[in-house]
């Protein structure tokens, strides 16, 4: 399958299932992806938590399907799992709601279509067991739907309409799959960018981080060049293309080092960071732009929430518990008390919190990032993320923002 098989969960068209108990969900799933990624049963309820899986799908393309239990559970444990069928809607691309095609679309279904519809999720109702409502046959596969949706019939014990139904998913998920590059519009064939990148201990041993791969592949797939290297080697790296006469497009560092890199390179060249890159390539940098001046209202006691995307990279936990949190009391002088949470785990309500300060989101995709934006926005909470806010405290967050044609 090539470089796509490879393609990092964030960045694959992430396709959930949803449904009633007993709707045939686990059998849709299974028959669109050509295997028992899901357990099926005639018992309501087989599917407990979330199934996931990455994968490729023709014409879908690198995608992450996502088996979600029954809306309709019953008791505190099927509470716990319609819990989680809702903060799987915060990262999925495109909603398939298997629909039982015996009993007809029922109310915890319109619950259902009503979350896709304010989620603003492109959607497809599935209307399952054709076969045994005498409509698996024939040649007509979808019928029009409003907005963001369409309504297909299938079957997914005979195979009927399930490649029509992986058409449908390919289209509403083709938004995703042509999504812009972390450099696009900043970079052109023959550029050269110098790419500061610490390795210290903080740094994941032996790899690179996500941001720093996908700016390197990037950069190659434009026939340009990157050179990368620790900051203490930047002056030095810089002096030598200065002499062989070669314009360096841009320096992209590691947040980390913005103060130290943002003293060695000369005002005129450009300056960024991965962080907010990523916050731009992700869709939220003009609010977290926006949203980074709650820094300055900080006052004694207030709670700032330091929300990850991921549970297992010590740099972010160190970032975001450590460092981050230290520059923020010796910035604003206040006895600030910090909260922080990390993976999918997001807080509902986040009206304790000033504001939210949100790592660079490379392991979550576009859709759970910008979820979170909005959901914070919808609660009057400032959003901004780590770059962004070390930038901003450091004084150089216009600098930043002249590099990539942001507009303050």
């Amino acid at each position: 399958m090539g470089m796509m098989s490879e393609a990092p969960s964030s960045e694959r068209v992430h396709i959930g299932f949803f449904g009633i108990r007993n709707a045939g969900k686990s059998s849709v799933v299974n028959a669109v992806t050509g295997q028992n990624l899901s357990v099926i049963s005639d018992t309501p309820g087989t599917t407990t938590d979330p199934v996931k899986k990455a994968m490729e799908i023709s014409p879908i393309g690198p995608c992450v399907v996502i088996d979600t239990p029954g809306f309709d559970d019953v008791g505190s444990l099927g509470e716990m799992r319609v819990a989680k069928t809702r903060e799987t809607l915060r990262r999925v691309d495109v909603a398939v709601l298997v629909v039982d095609g015996t009993r007809g679309i029922r109310q915890k279904d319109r619950e259902l279509e009503e979350i896709f519809r304010s989620r603003r999720i492109p959607y497809i109702i599935a209307v399952n067991k054709a076969d045994l409502t005498g409509n698996g046959e024939g040649p007509d596969a979808e019928t029009a739907g409003t907005g963001n949706s369409v309504q297909i019939s299938v079957s997914a014990k005979t195979g009927w309409h399930i490649k029509e139904l992986k058409d449908l998913i390919g289209r509403l998920g083709k938004a995703k799959i042509s999504s812009v590059g972390l450099l696009d519009g900043l970079i052109e064939p023959g550029d050269l960018f110098v790419l500061v990148i610490p390795q210290d201990a903080s740094a994941p041993k032996g790899r690179l981080i996500l941001p720093e791969q996908m700016t390197i592949h990037e950069v190659l797939d434009h026939q340009s060049m990157a050179l990368c290297c620790q900051p203490p080697e930047l002056e030095q790296t810089l002096a030598f293309l200065a002499k062989s006469g070669k314009k360096v497009r841009m320096v992209i560092t590691d947040s980390q080092a913005f103060r130290e890199v943002s003293a060695v390179v000369p005002k005129e060249t450009p300056l960024a960071s991965f962080s907010i890159l990523m916050a731009r390539y992700k869709g939220v940098l003009k609010e977290a732009a926006r949203g980074v001046r709650a820094v300055d209202t900080l006052k004694d006691g207030d709670k700032v929430l330091m929300s990850e995307g991921c549970t297992h990279h010590r740099q972010c936990q160190d970032i975001g518990t450590v460092k981050i949190p230290g520059w923020l009391r010796k910035y604003t002088g206040k006895d600030i008390s910090i909260e922080t949470s990390s993976g999918f785990g997001f807080p509902e309500d986040l009206s304790p919190y000033h504001m939210v300060i949100h790592c660079g989101g490379c392991m979550l995709n576009e859709k759970e990032v910008r979820s979170r934006m909005l959901q914070a926005e919808e609660q009057g909470v400032p959003f901004t993320n780590y770059g962004i806010t070390i930038a901003y405290m450091n004084g150089i967050l216009q600098r930043s923002a002249d590099a990539i044609g942001l507009d303050l």
